[in-house]
């Protein structure tokens, strides 16, 4: 199974330090944001990873290179300007590399222990399969409810969060035509058809959104730009 990594925003809430530094490639721990994810994309069985990059392309391309330092096969979609496909026209314009099979997607700002092995063996039933987490502190309101049969509805008395987590199937963007459209709207359109399942992880998962969150993560105050 081949797998997406989202990597080609502008990182925003990391200014000042994401001005000259693309947010994957920020310090942390002993190397950067997205190495955890491809060390556990390998060691979970994934061999192909296909990466999306805009804002300082470059770097990461550059940094990240063929992916055999990870043991992966890397290949990168390049998007142009930054925000001109948003997430879901990110992921619709890389597809030709993604095959005709069910792929992961993850967002490289997360830092999670989750299994993506059960993903790779799951057999997926409608168009995607979402992992939730408890609401953080910055979205308290939530995203999806989680049925007990597992499907997944748009409200509910029990809103989870989209931990940036999902097992999707190509034909989830069947009518799509190239552009820029949030992945969510597709999620919500197949929600409606009750074509999207989910879980609820309790485990270990953070966004890193922020430099203080960043910070905290390293154990330091002193993340700053790169001279």
């Amino acid at each position: 199974m081949k797998a997406m990594i989202l990597a080609a925003g502008r990182g925003e809430r990391m200014r000042p330090l994401t001005d000259t530094i693309p947010k994957p490639l920020v310090p942390f721990r002993n190397g950067r944001l997205i190495e955890p994810l491809l060390f556990n994309l390998h060691s979970s069985g994934v061999r192909e990873v296909v990466i999306n990059v805009c804002y300082l392309a470059e770097h990461i391309m550059t940094y990240l290179g063929d992916g055999s330092r990870y043991g992966l096969e890397i290949q990168y979609s390049r998007e142009h300007p930054v925000g001109e496909l948003e997430t879901g026209g990110g992921v619709y314009q890389a597809l030709p590399l993604l095959g005709e099979q069910p792929f992961l997607l993850l967002s490289a700002d997360i830092v999670t222990d989750f299994p993506f092995t059960s993903l790779i063996e799951k057999s997926l039933c409608g168009l995607a399969h979402l992992v939730l987490v408890d609401n953080p502190h910055f979205h308290p309101q939530g995203d999806f409810h989680l049925n007990p049969d597992g499907l997944l509805s748009a409200q509910g008395a029990r809103m989870l969060t989209f931990a940036s987590i999902a097992l999707l199937h190509p034909h989830l963007f069947a009518d799509c035509t190239p552009g820029k459209f949030p992945l969510v709207n597709l999620f919500r359109q197949a929600i409606a058809k009750q074509l999207v399942t989910g879980e609820h992880y309790r485990g270990n998962w953070r966004n890193i959104g922020t430099i203080a969150q960043l910070n905290e993560e390293n154990g330091n105050g002193s993340c700053r730009p790169e001279e």
